[in-house]
């Protein structure tokens, strides 16, 4: 929108400046800086409004895990700072005329609202429970649904809609086109799915220590944001020998826009926390690490980007099998953690909190090094 009013002015009354919005970069800070300050200026209100409502966290007390306890008081559904200060300077500072912008929106809001409704069900209506879990799982669906048909189907995308890049190893993509017309964009509609779902879902694990969620997201944001610049450029693609994909540019200002919400989010988030961003952020956010790993097609990089989330989740489905099998074969359930997700582990083990979350941000970085070096090493 002001991207529009800007070269409107630029091209009709030559207002000095104004012409500096046309540049990518430009639009990336104007971005970053417009969510920070709504994440921290507007978000501190929110917060207050929360307070005020006594829409706080629900603590389970029968987890072993006694710090918990007083994390009662905190207010949660803290995400809807997060949507704000992602959506309304995406708005401002994208394109709106791309494809991408709109459906990245469009991914932001729908998953916001299912976990919204599921914090209300927790909260307001004190059902522990939440949303139901196929309600959950099926908004999670139709979402995947209607990127996967987007992405496949626009005539935008028609070049390389089909492709989707393999790490660390040069000029090798899946083509999904190899398996027919019809079976093609089956496959590729079922893979979109599971991303968007397995990734929401494991952000959503990931959210249950102050400050986790919030600060591995920016982490990812920032790798997010350096994939969508070099390959929505002609030259830095051909450089690096990747798939020139027209318009991610845009994708780098929605990067910025999720980098600052987060970061602004963490002044209030981070130990001890003043919010939680409940599943109505961990949600959105999920979806929009995921659509990012389908538009940029580097969803086989996704464990390696998002891979504190991945082993959150793998965490719990190794105790949840491992448990099962030894109590079909021995009669008692065994664990291979003391709880999961494994963020849990470590608190049982002793480590403090502050000290588990940075160490998990560290792994986040270094993880992110790892996937920009398959830029070079190929």
């Amino acid at each position: 929108m002001l991207h529009e009013l800007f070269t409107w002015l630029d091209t009709t009354y030559n207002v000095p400046g104004t012409g500096a919005v046309a540049f990518i970069s430009t639009r990336t800070a104007l971005a970053a800086v417009t969510s920070l300050l709504i994440s921290l200026f507007v978000g501190k209100k929110i917060i207050h409004w929360l307070s005020k409502l006594q829409l706080r966290e629900v603590i389970r007390d029968d987890i072993g895990l006694d710090s918990h306890l007083a994390k009662g008081e905190t207010p949660t559904m803290g995400g809807v700072i997060i949507i704000l200060a992602i959506v309304i300077p995406a708005l401002l500072w994208m394109k709106m005329e791309s494809v991408y912008s709109w459906l990245i929106v469009f991914v932001v809001l729908s998953l916001g609202i299912v976990g919204f409704i599921d914090d209300y069900i927790k909260v307001v209506k004190k059902d522990k429970s939440g949303l139901a879990g196929w309600f959950k799982i099926a908004g999670q669906v139709i979402v995947g649904l209607v990127v996967g048909a987007v992405l496949y189907f626009h005539p935008d995308f028609e070049t390389f809609n089909s492709l989707s890049t393999v790490p660390f190893l040069k000029n090798v993509n899946i083509d999904y086109a190899y398996f027919g017309d019809t079976l093609g964009w089956m496959i590729y509609l079922g893979v979109a799915v599971f991303v968007i779902t397995a990734v929401s879902n494991a952000t959503n694990l990931t959210d249950g220590l102050d400050g986790l969620a919030a600060g591995t997201s920016a982490i990812c944001g920032i790798v997010f944001a350096i994939f969508a610049y070099v390959s929505g450029r002609v030259d830095s693609s051909g450089y690096l020998d990747i798939i020139y994909l027209p318009g991610t540019g845009e994708l780098t200002i929605f990067a910025a826009s999720l980098i600052g919400a987060c970061i602004g989010f963490l002044w209030y988030n981070t130990n001890p926390a003043s919010v939680f961003m409940g599943d109505t952020g961990s949600l959105a956010l999920g979806g929009a690490f995921g659509a990012l790993g389908l538009m940029l097609h580097k969803e086989l990089l996704l464990p390696f980007i998002c891979g504190v989330f991945f082993f959150e989740t793998l965490s719990v489905i190794v105790q949840t099998t491992y448990f099962k099998y030894t109590k079909r074969k021995y009669g008692e359930g065994r664990r291979v953690f003391l709880m999961t997700p494994i963020h849990h582990h470590y608190e049982k083990k002793g480590w403090p909190e502050q000290k588990i979350v940075v160490r998990f941000w560290i792994i986040t970085v270094l993880l992110g090094i790892l996937s920009l070096l398959t830029l070079k090493i190929r």
